[in-house]
């Protein structure tokens, strides 16, 4: 029988259990991530070539069978292959959360099997609705298995994530608990981070031993902080490299969450809507899914920029088949790297990306608690386009809600009783109604705002 510490454990989770999982679930991960590993070392020239001839084949089954973009082709007149290159793409319109919005049943592939509808959590203050097949799914996978070997770890190694959603958190059924003990990751909440709460994660991580973190910086970078308060060490864990993902990776973060673990930290950028668009390599260099993605940096007017300039991140996945996301806005401004990567891979980088940024807010009995845990509440109403929380004091809150004609106010009820639930107190919630909301100063939109002070919050000085 393997040991659950023995290297061979992982090597028979990679090649035998996790393999069956994935042909259950009718997904073709290996076979991807085989041909990304090969991909990856490809020249620049050859990448583009492959990137192209891949191109042809999505927009070309686009045109077909999605009914979206069969009437866009014939109002503007293009040929089912019009599209040849990625500098043709210029010919189509950018896509945006609204048109997904308006069209989602027209976006939908006649050919599509077996897919399942996703939503994104909200960081722009906007949910969104979609659809993604195996194929994307698959690909997101393989992305971020082959991004974890770069670094000399992978499936099986002992995992903590830091994490939180309603799936992950409150549909935990045994399948899925059995799976997760299978390849030795502990899923823990980034969405309450007390100090008691932190103290059992600690006590966890130090029990069952880590080789990888996996989750959200701040929440991450939290953890650090209230570890060296409780002067434990965590570099005695093992842990090889943490992976962070979903915020704007702060640098003092970094070196909080390197400092503490004494190990790297590496930055994946992308969403459930975009995909797995970036990840940060040994070498330091941001590498773009290119093979499996096109990513292209807009100005104001959809026209692509020279690298080196700063503008929005547009993208195309070309493993969405099913529900193809064509010049995608992703709402994230970035720039394109001109010079390759040290470390020989062809993949082409992002010189920095501007995304957005998740603030902390405070339970009125001191907990911190991750700002997406109060942004669910909001996203599973319908009727609302757009909205800011700001929490004024402990137990005072002003919810501002863009809605349309599908919201009712007798939803007000909903939300207050959910802020309750999750803030686990009595809450004053004032929910206003503006005709639109502002962007701070930086041009970025901010849909968790907390006036109590992030000195305050990030050093847990708030307390019932």
């Amino acid at each position: 029988m393997l040991s659950w510490f023995d290297p061979a454990y992982t090597a028979a989770v990679q090649r035998f259990v996790f393999p069956l999982h994935e042909r259950l679930k009718g997904h073709s991960t290996f076979r991807i991530l085989r041909q990304m590993q090969n991909d990856e070392w490809l020249s620049p020239l050859d990448l583009r070539r492959l990137q192209e001839r891949r191109l042809r084949a999505f927009i070309s089954n686009a045109f077909q069978s999605v009914p979206y973009y069969r009437d866009l082709r014939l109002k503007l007149g293009l040929k089912g292959d019009s599209i040849r290159t990625v500098d043709d793409l210029g010919s189509l319109p950018l896509l945006d959360k609204t048109i997904i919005r308006d069209r989602l049943a027209d976006l939908r592939s006649a050919n599509a099997k077996r897919i399942h509808k996703f939503s994104t959590g909200g960081s722009t203050g906007s949910p969104l609705t979609f659809y993604l097949g195996p194929t994307r799914i698959s690909s997101d996978v393989a992305g971020r298995w082959r991004a974890e070997g770069w670094w000399g770890v992978g499936l099986g190694d002992r995992e903590c994530v830091i994490w939180g959603s309603p799936l992950e958190l409150t549909k935990q059924d045994r399948f899925r608990d059995l799976r997760d003990r299978i390849l030795r990751t502990k899923l823990m909440s980034a969405f309450e981070m007390s100090p008691a709460v932190m103290d059992s994660y600690l006590d966890e991580m130090e029990h069952r031993g880590c080789t990888r973190v996996f989750g959200y910086p701040s929440s991450i970078a939290l953890l650090c902080e209230h570890a060296r308060r409780q002067r434990r060490d965590l570099s005695k864990l093992g842990v090889k490299v943490v992976f962070v993902t979903a915020e704007y990776l702060w640098d003092h973060w970094r070196q909080t969450i390197s400092e503490t673990f004494q190990c790297p930290v590496a930055n994946g950028y992308g969403g459930r809507d975009s995909g797995f668009i970036a990840h940060e390599c040994p070498a330091g260099g941001m590498h773009i899914t290119a093979d499996r993605l096109i990513v292209e940096i807009v100005d104001d007017s959809g026209r692509p920029l020279d690298p080196g300039q700063l503008g929005e991140i547009v993208v195309i996945h070309l493993d969405t088949p099913e529900m193809p996301f064509i010049r995608y806005r992703t709402g994230d401004t970035g720039a394109l790297s001109p010079t390759p990567c040290s470390c020989g891979r062809g993949l082409p980088l992002l010189d920095r990306v501007e995304g957005r940024k998740t603030d902390f807010i405070v339970a009125p009995d001191g907990r911190v608690m991750h700002g997406l845990s109060l942004i669910y509440v909001l996203r599973k109403i319908d009727g609302i386009e757009t909205f800011r929380i700001t929490q004024k004091a402990l137990s005072e809150f002003q919810v501002d809600l863009v809605t349309n004609k599908q919201f009712a106010r007798e939803s007000e009820g909903e939300i207050r009783r959910e802020f309750e639930l999750r803030l686990r107190a009595p809450v004053e919630v004032r929910i206003g109604y503006p005709p639109a909301l502002a962007v701070a100063g930086s041009g970025k939109f901010r849909y968790v705002i907390s006036e109590l002070g992030e000195q305050n919050i990030a050093l847990g000085n708030l307390s019932n």
